[in-house]
Formats: C-alpha cells, sequence, structure tokens
C-alpha cells in the first residue's frame, strides 16, 4: 500500500523527536509535518506500527525516540574536549554493535560539588541526556551523581620484597602493568596473599604505585576467588551497622485486619534445592464459572517486602544502593540482611506470612481474561524442589508430594498447559542455551561442571511468573501510575544487518527491508536446530539481542513478545520488583506503605542505577566463574581438549571447551605457517597465502598451555587442521591482517610447552 502523500518516513519521525526539545505528541508531529483531514488517521497507524515495533515510546501521551540512549544512564569518562569539559560514553554500549557516541558531560552546575563529587577520566557517572541536533556532539549529559565502586583500587596477588614493600599483579587480566608497594605499605599482607590496594600516583617511568588497604586471604585458596569480583566491582558485600541493627529491631508481622485471610488455600513454593529465600508461592485450580468452561484460575503470592521495607529507612536506602543479591557459586551477596531475606520475608514452609497476591483467569486457550491483586496472609503447604515436583508429575511422588499431588500439584500442570497453548501462540524467542552449573565441594572446589535439565516444573513456574508481571505493569499503567518497566529493545539494525551477512555464509537469508519479530529469529533457530551450526547460530541470534534494562519509559518486551512489562515476583533479590509493589500499594490504596515522594521523583535515577548494579552483577558472576574453572584445570595443562570456536578478533579465536564450558584464547600467532586474515563478514580467520580457514562454530580439538588462575585466563594452541579453501580475496572486504609467524602446529603426541 501506498504511502499517504505527505505522510512522513520512521525516520523523519525519529529525527524530529530527537531534536523536539518541548513535550511531543501526535498534535505537535502533525503540525511540524503540515499533515491534515484523512492523512492524521494514517499518522496513527504509522506511529503505532512504530510504537509496537519498539521505534518510539508513548508514556502520557509523550512521544519519544527508543532507539537511542535512555534519558538516564551510566556514562564512563574517557576524555576531555579542548576546552577542558569532560567527555563519555555509554558504559554499556558494546552491547549495541557499533561505535558507542561521544557525549559531552557537564557537572551539575547548580551546586558546587566536593571534592568527592567532581568527576574525571576513568571515572563511571549517572547522568541525565539530552539530544542536541548536533551532528558533531548528538549528545550532551549533566552529571547527576559519580558513582563510587572499583575506582582508583586493584585487586591482586602480594609478593613481599626483603626490604618492605613489594609488588601486585592485578587480578583483571586488562592491567599489563604491576603496583609497587613502598616500605610501609604493606600493612599485613604476606606474599601470596590476595589484596585490595589503593591506586596512588604514578612515578616516572616505573610501576605505578599501590598501598594495601586490605589482606583478603590466601590466593590459592579457592573460597577467596569470589572475593576478587566482589571488591574488584565495589559490590557491597558488609551491612552497615545501622542496617543490621534496623533488620533485628523489626517485629514479625501478625495477621492484622485489612489483609485477606488466604492461610487454607494450599499455596506451595517450587525453588531450585538450595534455595535459602523463597519469593513466590503458586496455586491453581479449574474455574468454576460456568461462563469460562475449562478455564483456570491462578494465584502468584510474593513475599511482601514492602510491609517491612519502608522508603526512606537504612534497610531502603542499602537495598536501593546494592540493586539486586549477587549469586556467586560459593556464595550469595544479598539485597537484603538474612534476617529479611531468609526469615520475614520468605515464604517458608508451614508458616505464616504476608504476600502480596496476584489473582489471574485465564481462559482455555491461556488467554488472560482478568486479574487482581490483594494483600494477603497465606501459609505454604510445602516447600518443594523443581525435580521433586517433577518426579510426582512423572509418577514417582514421595513422601511430601504424595498428599500434593491431586490437590495441588495437578491443577498446576493443568493450568500451565493451557498456558503453553497462548505462550507458543505468542511466538516469544526461543533461545534454548544450555547454562552450566559449578558442583562446588566444601574446601569450593570444582567437582564437578553440569548441565541442569530443563523440566516442565521450570517452564511452569517461570510462565506463570511472567503472567503476574504483565498483569503488575498492566494494572498500574491503567491507573496511569509511575512505575518501572522492564524493556527490552528490538535488536538494532546494525545487529540485524551483521546477522543477515553471517547467516548468508551459511546459505541462509533473513528478509530485507523486514521488521524482525521474535518468531522470525525462531524460523532462524529452527532450521540449523539438531546441526553443525545449531550453537554458533545461536549465539549470534543472542549477540543480536539488545540488553534488557530498567526505565519509566514503557517500549515493550521483544524477546517475551509482550507490550508491557514489569519486575513484580522477586523483591527479596530485586529492588525493582519492591518499587513495582509500592506503586501497586499507592494505586489500589492497600496501605501506606507505597511510593514515596522521593520515589516517584527519582525514578529514571533509580532506573540507571538498577541497571549499573544488574550489570555489575552479571559480570562478577561470569568473572567468578571463570576464575574457578580456571583454578579446576590449572592441573591439566597439556592435555588436549575439543572445543567450539565462539569468537574471532584479529588477535586470534575464542574458544569454549564442550565439556566443562570454560572459555579461552588462542593467539592468531601459533595457527600456523601463514599470516591470518580476520574476515568480518564470513566471520573467519583465513590464512593469506594458504586459505585454510577456521570459522565460528567450528568443532576443533585443542590444547591447554597456560592456566592464569588468578584472572581466569586460559590459554590453547590449535591441534585441528583448518578448512580448505582459496585465499580471501580482500578488495571490497571487512577482513583485517591478523599478525601472525612461522610457527609450526603441534602434534597430538607432544608439545613444546610440556618441556
Amino acid at each position: 500500500m501506498a504511502k499517504p502523500r505527505g505522510l512522513p518516513s520512521p525516520e523523519q519521525i525519529l529525527e524530529f523527536l530527537r531534536t523536539a526539545d518541548a513535550k511531543t505528541g501526535k498534535r505537535e508531529i502533525a503540525r511540524a509535518f503540515g499533515i491534515k483531514g484523512a492523512d492524521r488517521v494514517e499518522l496513527k497507524k504509522l506511529l503505532r506500527k512504530m510504537a509496537d515495533d519498539g521505534q518510539i515510546a508513548s508514556r502520557r501521551k509523550r512521544l519519544s525516540d527508543a532507539t537511542g540512549m535512555p534519558p538516564v544512564t551510566v556514562l564512563r569518562i574517557t576524555d576531555t574536549d579542548a576546552d577542558g569539559e569532560l567527555v563519555g560514553e555509554p558504559a554499556e554500549w558494546a552491547d549495541h554493535g557499533s561505535t558507542p557516541p561521544k557525549v559531552l558531560v557537564f557537572q551539575d552546575s547548580r551546586r558546587k560539588p566536593g571534592p568527592s563529587q567532581v568527576a574525571g577520566v576513568g571515572d563511571t557517572v549517572l547522568a541525565r541526556v539530552r539530544t542536541t541536533g548536533d551532528k558533531d556532539w548528538p549528545y550532551e549529559a549533566r552529571m547527576i551523581k559519580l558513582l563510587k565502586g572499583a575506582t582508583g583500587t586493584v585487586v591482586g596477588i602480594f609478593t613481599a620484597s626483603p626490604r618492605g614493600g613489594g609488588q601486585i599483579v592485578s587480578a583483571n587480566r586488562k592491567d599489563k602493568q604491576g603496583f609497587e608497594v613502598l616500605r610501609g605499605d604493606e600493612g599485613e599482607a604476606r606474599s601470596g596473599d590476595l589484596v585490595r590496594a589503593e591506586i596512588t600516583r604514578q612515578r616516572g617511568r616505573g610501576y605505578a604505585q599501590a598501598r594495601v588497604v586490605e589482606r583478603l586471604g590466601p590466593a590459592d585458596d579457592q573460597h577467596n576467588v569470589s572475593l576478587i569480583a566482589i571488591h574488584q566491582h565495589g559490590i557491597p558485600d558488609e551491612f552497615p551497622r545501622e542496617v543490621i541493627e534496623a533488620s533485628e529491631a523489626l517485629e514479625e508481622l501478625k495477621p492484622p485486619k485489612g489483609r485477606t485471610d488466604m492461610r487454607s488455600l494450599p499455596l506451595v513454593t517450587i525453588d531450585p534445592p538450595d534455595a535459602r529465600d523463597h519469593d513466590d508461592a503458586v496455586w491453581a485450580a479449574a474455574d468454576d464459572d460456568p461462563a469460562n468452561p475449562g478455564g483456570y484460575k491462578v494465584v502468584v503470592a510474593i513475599a511482601d517486602v514492602a510491609a517491612y521495607v519502608r522508603p526512606g529507612t537504612p534497610l531502603d536506602r542499602e537495598a536501593r544502593l546494592r540493586g539486586n543479591s549477587v549469586y556467586f557459586p560459593d556464595r550469595v551477596v544479598p539485597m537484603l540482611p538474612e534476617r529479611l531475606s531468609t526469615d520475614l520475608c520468605s515464604l517458608r514452609g508451614n508458616e505464616d506470612r504476608p504476600a502480596f497476591a496476584c489473582f489471574m483467569t485465564f481462559d482455555k486457550h491461556g488467554r488472560k481474561i482478568a486479574h487482581r491483586f490483594d494483600r494477603i496472609w497465606m501459609r505454604s503447604a510445602a516447600k518443594l524442589a523443581y525435580a521433586q515436583a517433577q518426579a510426582a508429575m512423572d509418577g514417582n511422588p514421595d513422601d511430601v508430594t504424595g498428599p500434593l499431588l491431586e490437590p495441588v500439584l495437578k491443577p498446576l500442570w493443568a493450568a500451565y498447559g493451557a498456558l503453553k497453548k497462548a505462550r507458543d501462540k505468542r511466538e516469544l524467542l526461543e533461545l534454548d542455551l544450555p547454562e552450566r552449573k559449578l558442583i562446588l565441594n566444601d574446601a569450593g572446589e570444582i567437582v564437578s561442571v553440569v548441565i541442569p535439565a530443563r523440566l516442565d516444573a521450570h517452564k511452569l513456574i517461570e510462565e506463570f511468573m511472567i503472567q503476574a508481571n504483565v498483569s503488575a505493569a498492566e494494572m498500574l499503567e491503567t491507573k496511569g501510575s509511575p512505575l518501572l518497566f522492564r524493556v527490552h529493545d528490538a535488536p538494532a539494525p546494525e545487529k540485524v544487518d551483521a546477522l543477515a551477512e553471517f547467516l548468508a555464509t551459511l546459505d541462509m537469508s533473513v528478509p530485507k527491508g523486514q521488521v524482525m519479530k521474535p518468531q522470525h529469529f525462531n524460523r532462524i533457530l529452527d532450521k540449523v536446530r539438531g546441526g553443525p551450526n545449531d550453537a554458533v547460530v545461536s549465539q549470534t541470534v543472542l549477540r543480536t539481542q539488545a540488553q534488557a534494562i530498567y526505565t519509566p519509559e514503557n517500549r515493550g518486551h521483544f524477546g517475551l513478545n509482550l507490550r508491557r512489562y514489569a519486575h513484580f515476583t522477586s523483591p527479596i533479590r530485586r529492588y525493582a520488583d519492591l518499587i513495582v509493589h509500592r506503586a501497586l500499594i499507592s494505586a489500589l490504596k492497600l496501605g501506606d506503605d507505597g511510593l514515596s515522594q522521593f520515589d516517584i521523583d527519582n525514578l529514571e535515577e533509580t532506573a540507571g542505577l538498577l541497571c549499573l548494579a544488574e550489570r555489575r552483577a552479571m559480570v562478577a558472576e561470569r568473572e567468578t566463574t571463570d576464575r574457578l574453572i580456571a583454578h579446576f584445570l590449572r592441573g591439566q595443562l597439556g592435555a588436549d581438549f575439543t572445543a567450539r570456536i565462539t569468537g574471532l578478533v584479529k588477535a586470534g579465536l575464542f574458544v569454549t571447551l564442550e565439556d566443562s564450558g570454560a572459555d579461552g584464547f588462542i593467539p592468531a600467532s601459533t595457527l600456523g605457517e601463514d599470516y591470518f586474515i580476520h574476515d568480518e563478514q564470513v566471520q573467519a580467520m583465513t590464512g593469506q597465502r594458504t586459505g585454510e580457514s577456521w570459522r565460528m562454530g567450528d568443532v576443533v580439538e585443542v590444547r591447554l598451555v597456560e592456566v592464569t588462575p588468578i584472572a581466569g585466563g586460559l590459554r590453547f594452541e590449535m591441534l585441528s587442521e583448518g578448512r580448505k579453501g582459496k585465499p580471501p580475496a580482500m578488495s571490497g572486504r571487512k577482513g583485517r591482517p591478523a599478525r601472525g609467524k612461522p610457527f609450526r602446529r603441534p602434534s597430538k603426541a607432544g608439545s613444546k610447552w610440556r618441556k
């Protein structure tokens, strides 16, 4: 269908939204482009389609560009300009697949900052961003606050000098230089200790200097491995005294008036076997309403953290600072003190607990036809593990699940069967990537690496939680309440283009000019499922996706294929969920412990802090897993492994071991007697003279030649022959030469690294 005359293109609308200073809605867009009469109806359709595609966001009749940076975000200061102004870039732009934009960053001119609030190169700041319309500097930002964390510190291994002082080798593999510790600055550290040190000024051309501020323990003790990431990333792992005292002073709530008593309803928790806190409990039954034949009633009850953690209290301030709990293989850094997380707020079996319940009704096709919220009193009928509940449904109940099978578990599975129909029809993004779990012994050492089975019990709880989260977002949006949405934007066009180029090398195609939906990615994944390209295509599709964030602006959730989504179901471990609980309390007039004025006024700042905390936790958890696996493999130097190529850069290949999931690197200079070209288009490393190549996804044999446990680094050498082919034609190619030198590939019988 032809575009009506005079109707702007989506690109023109986005450019207008980026440069508009005032409130902008349909009326302003129509006026700006001179759209009148029947064309206004077509404009409305176009804007609705752009919103569905994730290009624009709408909130309170105000439209904004959803493809750029969020209005409040975290920036890393990278430089200063000729006038001495700070220059930054988005701290998480690596996920966007393009060069990060430069942002001019200004200090808050309304008040003179103290010394601890003056930002400089290398610092991370939370800032309010706006577009300028300037081609050279499209963004500028005003700093909200300097984010304190690991800036100016180093975590590493201390080696003492006979004359006092010593040196520190950083645990961060990006730090190539060592740090000198002057005599008297070593504190109580001894050789081989893991330490946290404050970096002092560089002196001349020698080592940077650092002063030990904390001895963390022996570096070879694997109990200390997670401490590296905790201190390196500035994750608060000790609660201030006033927070502990505040939690200990809390009295257990008793069933008062004003809450619905639902202690007779057999709600159950279903969690991992080692879970210590229990956020959610579930119940389901066939709907007895004749108007809804074959339908189901579902209750999702969530720990009522808001009843204990009031706005502005020490507990609240600390929870907002932490943002979320952080889960390491050997420990948990909780968002809330244990008095709350494992006691008062945990829905423990056969104990009275206050809860916030979402009551939902579904028809026989799994479509939600009604929902409501209430604050209740509940008493969990049982604490079940996923495998335990699944075994009961598979015909192997135990003493706990046996009595629950008919009245509780079978109705839950029947309701899930209906919801699954709607889930399948909705066609959310189905990325089935295995998650490895490290099994540790009492000494904190890896015993094995397993891939837990993906059970229907997991999927049931996941779908019930998704529906409760959707209900919370819908309810609050209907009420016009402030809230934090969980937003997952559509993939950036340049990422989709890069995916299309890669798929073309596998004789697969992506429809040109078509807005990608989750189902389009699913079709791609279906074509390769079970084949040799399954893993590499799944990983490439994953890397194409945007990073999910928290924001007060609703832009939908691409991966789940939902128009609106908010986190409601885990307030023990996520501060965003606590904000949503408070918003529901205020909007539905369910108590005096709802949103405070501070919560409302600082919603954008809170969203930025929570995004930073989430990203920090993800990186810290991944780095800790890498270090533990490196410890696990250090006794296997010279051993051969089967691996898959999972990344390519001009310096070499990244590989992942098939059995343990360990990641390592193979330098390009060791690949063979040739110079190798990194061909970005086909995602391959190809010999300039021989044409021998290795591609993303190739399964290869490798040998472990170097392990650095403290940094989590593994280096391998290639044993497998590459693919035979023609030397690359460099004309029009995006590839870059990868420096190499003559090097004979080792045989599987022996290696120079063993000598």
